[in-house]
C-alpha cells in the first residue's frame, strides 16, 4: 500500500492550444493551488478498482494513469481509495489531482521509478484524452500561484511571487470540462478573451512583488470570465457583485459555477493559497 497528496487547483485564465499528440495539447493561463486536495491510497487487487470517498466510481482519467503505469508490469490490478473534502466538477482541478496522486502512489508500490515529471506527464496525457482539464496537472506538480506563457510545453509555468494567505469560496453547481471542450463556438470565445488577459499576465510576471499583485490577478481574471462569456450564472455573478460593492475582488472559479475572493463573503468556505505540490506521504 502506498498514499500520495496532490493539491486543489483553482484555474482563474486559460487559453486552450489543440494539438493531436495529447502530451503536446494542453492550457496557457494563470492559477493557483490551495491546501486542501486528494488522497490518494493504491494497493494491489485483482482488478482496477476507483473508490471516491468510500463510493464505487467510473472515473476514466484515473484509469487511464493506472493502465499506462501497469503497462508491462506484472500487476493486474489496483485499487485506488480517493478522498477529498472538495466537490468533483466544480473548478478545483480534482480529475487533475486525482490521477496526479494516483501516479505517484502506485508508482511507489510497484516500484516502476519513474521521475515525477514523467508521472506527472502520465496524468495530464490522461486528463486530455479523457477531457477532463488541460492545465490542473502542471500547476499540482508545482504547487503556487502559477502563470503558463510558453505553447509546447505542458509542465512549464512561471511562478508569481504571491503569499500563501485566505481564499474564500462558494461553489453552486458543476460544468462539464468535456462539454466546454467540445464547443467549438466557445472555445474560439474563449481563447479570443484569453489572449488579452495573457497579454496581462504576461505583463504581471515583469513587475516586482508588492501588495496589489494578487489584486491585478483578480482583475484579469474577472475581465476573461466576463470577455469569455463563461460567467453566466446569475448566482455567480450576484456573489462576485456583492464582494466588489463590499471593497473586495473576485472571480469565477474556471471551471465551474463557483466564486472565489480574497475577502470573507456570505457562505464562503475559507480555504489557503498554498505553495505545496504534489507528494507522498
Amino acid at each position: 500500500m502506498a498514499s500520495a497528496f496532490a493539491p486543489g487547483n483553482i484555474s482563474c485564465v486559460f487559453k486552450i492550444i489543440p494539438h493531436t499528440d495529447p502530451a503536446r495539447m494542453h492550457s496557457l493561463g494563470m492559477g493557483f493551488t490551495v491546501t486542501e486536495g486528494v488522497q490518494a491510497t493504491a494497493s494491489e487487487y485483482h482488478e482496477t478498482k476507483v473508490l471516491f470517498n468510500g463510493e464505487d466510481i467510473n472515473f476514466p482519467t484515473v484509469r487511464a494513469a493506472v493502465d499506462r503505469l501497469i503497462q508491462n508490469t506484472d500487476t493486474t490490478g489496483i485499487k485506488v481509495h480517493l478522498t477529498s473534502p472538495l466537490p468533483l466538477g466544480c473548478g478545483f482541478g480534482l480529475s487533475g489531482a486525482a490521477a496526479l496522486a494516483t501516479a505517484y502512489a502506485l508508482n511507489e508500490l510497484i516500484g516502476t521509478q519513474k521521475e515525477n515529471e514523467e508521472l506527472a506527464m502520465i496524468a495530464h496525457v490522461a486528463e486530455v484524452e479523457n477531457r477532463t482539464g488541460l492545465g490542473d496537472v502542471c500547476s499540482q506538480y508545482h504547487g503556487g500561484c502559477l502563470v503558463k506563457l510558453k505553447e509546447g510545453l505542458p509542465l512549464v509555468a512561471d511562478e508569481l511571487s504571491i503569499p500563501e494567505q485566505p481564499i474564500y469560496y462558494r461553489y453552486f453547481g458543476s460544468i462539464q470540462t468535456s462539454e466546454v471542450l467540445r464547443n467549438s463556438e466557445q472555445t474560439k470565445c474563449i481563447n479570443s478573451a484569453a489572449d488579452t488577459a495573457l497579454d496581462a499576465l504576461q505583463r504581471l510576471t515583469n513587475i516586482q512583488p508588492n501588495p496589489e499583485l494578487f489584486t491585478a490577478c483578480f482583475v484579469v481574471a474577472k475581465q476573461f470570465s466576463v470577455e469569455s462569456r463563461l460567467l453566466s450564472d446569475a448566482r455567480v455573478i450576484d456573489t462576485i457583485a456583492q464582494i466588489e460593492a463590499a471593497g473586495g475582488v473576485a472571480s469565477m472559479i474556471m471551471l465551474g459555477n463557483g466564486v472565489f475572493s480574497t475577502h470573507a463573503f456570505d457562505g464562503a468556505t475559507e480555504t489557503r493559497l498554498s505553495k505545496n505540490p504534489a507528494r507522498l506521504i
